[in-house]
């Protein structure tokens, strides 16, 4: 399963996560860096993980499934 998470990168190329997160092993990852620091609206985080959730169930998936090629 993928996850998003924020992070930050320094100078020396140092990364580090915004929140706490345990990884059972290294991880391969993407970055994307914007060219000034983002504003994210709270509104944004805090419906984040209801999106989440929402995402995953069946009827979605469903819903999503004429998008997928066959």
């Amino acid at each position: 399963m993928s996850k998003i998470v924020e992070t930050t990168i320094d100078a020396q190329r140092t990364t580090e996560l915004t929140r706490p997160h345990r990884l059972p092993k290294i991880r391969r990852a993407f970055a994307t860096i914007f060219s000034e620091e983002l504003r994210v609206p709270e509104i944004a985080l805090l419906s984040e993980f209801a999106l989440t959730q929402d995402w995953h169930l069946s009827e979605e998936d469903a819903a999503r499934a004429h998008l997928q090629p066959e």
